[in-house]
């Protein structure tokens, strides 16, 4: 319904502002109704070359063109004020059939026009404002770069790595929010807390046709599905974590500690990055740390992480053993005296293989303790990080009974990504008011969970992730800086760059 509706504003409504424009130019006013060929007769009437139509077919870069477009029209009646122009592309619809009527306004050919020089100011004005609409264009549509902030995907990604984001992979989709300030995400430079985009004009979610799908094992950059609410004195938490932990009530009234709550759009929640373990239609599970999908045994990562126990003799671990595994986690101590230190499968039997460490032991959570900010958050299932499911990941279409004991499952799905009103009386699902005992999925959903298995905020601590979350995939390392080193003492990884994403 969507792209029925932009086909109508696009290729009929708003070429109809052109009617008068185009008897002034020498044709018929009529055919600035008909489809696609009303666009040919534009081109030609700003005097521009016919490629630029080709433009005109790609999605949202047509946007642009058009706007150039409109530029080039208020050139024609001798429009050369940058303001001038900026209330043209602003106001269209109102500024087009102006210059159509107006009796003061004149049509000139564009090969009649003066040549206006432009001052130094308006030729750097312009040139920003290319560079930034050409680089709006490809960091929304085709590539984005991100910086690996924590240490959830390590030893795969580390941090302070820098990588590009592939928007073509999956589709890029079309912002919620267009009007914002360029190359920042949610909060405006130099502040705090002040948003920097504005809701006034919200555009629906689609996504535009991609390479491919996620499969299985793909590293995939999201927006953070919990992130919709923030308090925002504490954003790297969990708004939900906050109330399950210290109520709703205090959550809200408590800005000292917590600050404002506000709300996110899609496009403006945070950006997280994990290895996407199930896709729609998979079911989960995970027994003492390996990772079922559809009853099969999937493969650990090459690279990732738990936590171990490393009992030694009484003599501490050489530091040069621990730089040399690059453990990069603090090593804490237990109660027993034993160390906890974060390691490789392959760092565990380097660490089994010195002199005086005893004992290297898995840590893994046993079956049937409960972990009370595990997903779904509710006794009736007693999961952990290493024992959690079996999961079913939902696929648009796909129709689920509901009962009482599942609807923690998915009433977040209901609620929150599909938007339904969920209620419960007298023992019975109503949805929309009505008394439901199934549901069909509108959206496909995945399951993210990170390669640093005991220090991954992922899935397993707020669920499902929805498709119109999906930003892209990691495809490739360009830089790699050590947050902890300066720059003459090995801050760039120089054998971790240039690396493809697997």
């Amino acid at each position: 319904m969507n792209v029925i509706i932009i086909l109508i504003v696009f290729v009929i409504f708003f070429p109809l502002l052109l009617w008068k424009i185009f008897e002034q130019a020498g044709y018929e006013g009529w055919k600035s109704i008909i489809p696609f060929y009303n666009y040919f007769i534009w081109l030609k009437i700003i005097d521009k070359a016919l490629w630029w139509y080709i433009f005109l077919l790609i999605p949202f870069i047509n946007f642009f063109i058009m706007m150039l477009m409109i530029v080039e029209t208020a050139k024609c009646y001798g429009k050369y004020h940058l303001g001038a122009q900026a209330l043209a592309v602003v106001f269209p619809c109102i500024y087009l059939p102006y210059l159509g009527f107006a009796e003061k306004e004149i049509y000139i050919e564009p090969a009649n026009r003066v040549r206006v020089k432009k001052s130094v100011f308006r030729e750097w004005t312009d040139a920003i404002i290319f560079a930034v609409v050409a680089a709006t264009i490809i960091r929304v549509f085709l590539i984005e770069a991100y910086t690996i902030p924590t240490s959830s995907m390590e030893k795969s990604l580390l941090v302070g790595d820098f990588l590009f984001v592939s928007k073509l992979s999956y589709g890029p989709k079309v912002p919620n929010t267009p009007i914002a300030f360029p190359f920042v995400h949610h909060t405006l430079p130099l502040t705090q807390f002040t948003k920097s985009y504005v809701e006034w004009i919200k555009l629906p979610y689609y996504r535009f046709p991609g390479f491919g799908k996620i499969k299985n094992n793909d590293v995939v950059v999201f927006n953070y599905p919990d992130g919709d609410t923030v308090a925002l004195k504490v954003q790297n938490q969990s708004y939900y974590s906050l109330v399950r932990e210290f109520g709703h009530e205090r959550v809200w009234n408590d800005k000292l500690n917590f600050g404002d709550i506000t709300s996110r759009p899609v496009d403006k929640r945070e950006n997280y990055i994990k290895r996407c373990i199930g896709i729609p239609g998979d079911t989960l599970k995970i027994v003492d740390q390996v990772v079922y999908i559809n009853g099969k045994a999937v493969d650990v990562p090459n690279k990732s992480q738990f936590k171990y126990t490393v009992k030694t003799n009484g003599t501490s671990i050489n530091p040069r053993i621990i730089k040399k595994l690059d453990i990069t986690e603090d090593i804490l101590t237990n109660e027993s005296g034993n160390l906890i230190i974060t390691l490789t499968e392959e760092g565990a039997q380097q660490m089994r293989a010195l002199a005086n460490v005893l004992e290297v032991k898995k840590i893994i959570q046993p079956k049937g303790l409960w972990q009370s900010y595990i997903f779904p958050f509710d006794s009736i299932y007693p999961w952990n990080v290493d024992n959690f499911g079996p999961l079913y990941i939902p696929k648009a279409g796909a129709v689920v009974n509901l009962t009482t004991q599942n609807l923690p499952f998915y009433s977040r799905i209901i609620k929150a990504y599909e938007n339904n009103s969920l209620d419960m009386k007298d023992g019975k699902i109503f949805i929309n008011e009505k008394e439901s005992n199934s549901y069909t999925f509108k959206m496909d959903y995945y399951w993210m969970m990170g390669d640093n298995r005991h220090n991954s905020a992922d899935s397993r601590f707020w669920g499902f992730v929805p498709a119109d979350h999906i930003v892209g995939k990691a495809v490739f390392v360009w830089l790699s800086l050590d947050p902890h080193k300066s720059l003459l003492d090995g801050k760039i990884r120089l054998s971790k760059l240039f690396r493809s994403i697997h």
